[in-house]
């Protein structure tokens, strides 16, 4: 029987072709916040930021750098055997803090036996290349991989200022310009069915990621939380959300558009029940993945499909002659 054909370039695969063996990222929890929460940017966060961010899988905060990789890789190792582990900075904005602290807290990861990389979760507002040097140096020193993630969400201009992001697409085109010159992974995060963004914001998410040289993509379905201003938008009927379908068919259609070299990490989000309003439909991650990869599969898409925009499209013709 032949083989199923993959559709897309998955994280899981990556890493086990990088790293030859099976990778665990270990989240790890600062007490930083963000421009957009202490009164630079703003007072509340963007409209769907909860009070503890994107960390509700984290350790509290109050632990070391040391102490919550330590307790996360005991315990990983004996349930799954693991032995290599990414060192996660995952909430909130971890470069929003003095060049000394960014760097002590960096190598407190670097040094700790079995981290194969550092990941760094931020804003495109909130890096430069004091901190991109930082990395370089530890990267250097320790021998470990660095990668970068950054919040964008979505590439519409008008969305962004909807949903409070206190930055515009041009920030985050100049910080991905900075960390191309370096040797670094990079990741950016999209929600794909905002209430202000359309099917074609999502073919032009996928274009423009491409064109940056981004090497990793995190898509999420939009949750909503509790206690949030788009959760009190929600609560009074002032938003709509897309159906399921039509969120499958936007990934699709990104998949469909995406260089076929970025990897994929993620195509649903999840969150805790207890602290939501709206999550996927009221259906699992998992089940939404399934349905991506059902239609990928009935249209014959696969990454990269219709990836043929860059590079001068409409001279080519003339190369030929």
């Amino acid at each position: 029987m032949e083989a199923k054909r993959e559709r897309y370039k998955k994280y899981s695969n990556y890493l086990k072709e990088k790293y030859g063996e099976k990778v665990y990222k270990i989240p790890i929890n600062l007490p930083v916040t963000c421009p957009n929460r202490d009164g630079q940017l703003g007072r509340y966060g963007c409209i769907f930021c909860g009070d503890v961010g994107a960390g509700f899988e984290s350790l509290k905060n109050t632990l070391t750098v040391k102490e919550q990789l330590d307790k996360n890789i005991e315990y990983i190792s004996k349930k799954y055997k693991a032995k290599k582990f990414i060192a996660y900075f995952q909430n909130f904005t971890n470069t929003y803090m003095s060049i000394h602290s960014f760097k002590e807290c960096v190598e407190k990861a670097a040094q700790v036996t079995d981290i194969v990389e550092i990941c760094i979760s931020t804003r495109p507002d909130c890096i430069n290349r004091s901190y991109l040097d930082i990395l370089s140096e530890l990267k250097e020193k320790y021998g470990v991989e660095i990668s970068i993630e950054l919040g964008l969400q979505t590439v519409n201009y008008k969305t962004l200022k909807k949903i409070k992001r206190g930055h515009t697409l041009a920030e985050f085109v100049d910080t991905m310009n900075k960390i191309n010159c370096y040797e670094f992974e990079t990741c950016c995060h999209l929600i794909l069915n905002l209430p202000w963004d359309d099917a074609e914001d999502a073919i032009e998410g996928a274009k423009i990621i491409s064109a940056l040289g981004i090497n990793h993509i995190k898509l999420h379905s939009l949750y909503i939380l509790k206690n949030t201003e788009l959760g009190r938008m929600y609560e009074k009927g002032e938003i709509s959300i897309i159906s399921p379908k039509e969120y499958v068919d936007r990934v699709v259609n990104f998949i469909d558009y995406l260089n076929p070299d970025i990897v994929i990490q993620r195509l649903a989000a999840r969150a805790p029940k207890e602290t939501t309003l709206f999550c996927n439909w009221d259906m699992s991650w998992w089940r939404i993945v399934d349905m991506i990869e059902d239609k990928l599969e009935k249209l014959d898409i696969y990454q990269g499909k219709s990836y043929d925009y860059l590079n001068g499209k409409a001279v080519r013709k003339f190369i030929k002659e």
